[in-house]
């Protein structure tokens, strides 16, 4: 099972969204929500509900695939996040998440005892390409004690 298939299969929202998984690494994620009426906003383009989920549904993934290794002992956690809307969304729209800090350096703060906070950049863009918004989602991985 890819890191998508297993996000829409046990996260709700993602599967209601039928958020579509593109591309999902330890140095990348790509998810795109399709333009579906019953998502849209007053304006006709996706809510920013929806496009929040998107993108923080971007960031769980790859949160996912670089570091599903630490499951067993450590569980994934979103601890803020901040979004700003650039440009007024229209059709499908597709977000792309990468990590603000090296995978051996959260790694390293975990083998160390701690609790490491680290944060995910994405980038929501419509089909030409234009960015709509932007978000950072700061993530832990919560020692299982």
């Amino acid at each position: 099972m890819t890191v998508g298939e297993m996000l829409v299969a046990t996260v709700p929202m993602a599967r209601t969204l039928n958020l579509e998984f593109l591309e999902t690494t330890p140095e990348r994620a790509v998810v795109r929500l399709p333009d579906q009426a019953e998502y849209h906003n007053h304006v006709g383009g996706p809510h920013a509900g929806a496009m929040f989920t998107l993108a923080e549904s971007a960031s769980g993934a790859i949160v996912i695939a670089a570091f599903g290794d630490q499951m067993s002992r450590a569980v994934p956690l979103a601890v803020k996040a901040e979004i700003g809307y650039k440009k007024l969304a229209m059709g499908e729209v597709t977000a792309t998440a990468t990590l603000g800090r090296p995978i051996a350096d959260v790694v390293a703060q975990l083998d160390a005892g701690e609790r490491p906070e680290f944060p995910v950049a994405i980038e929501i863009r419509r089909a030409d390409g234009a960015v709509t918004g932007e978000m950072t989602v700061v993530w832990t991985l919560r020692p299982n004690r």
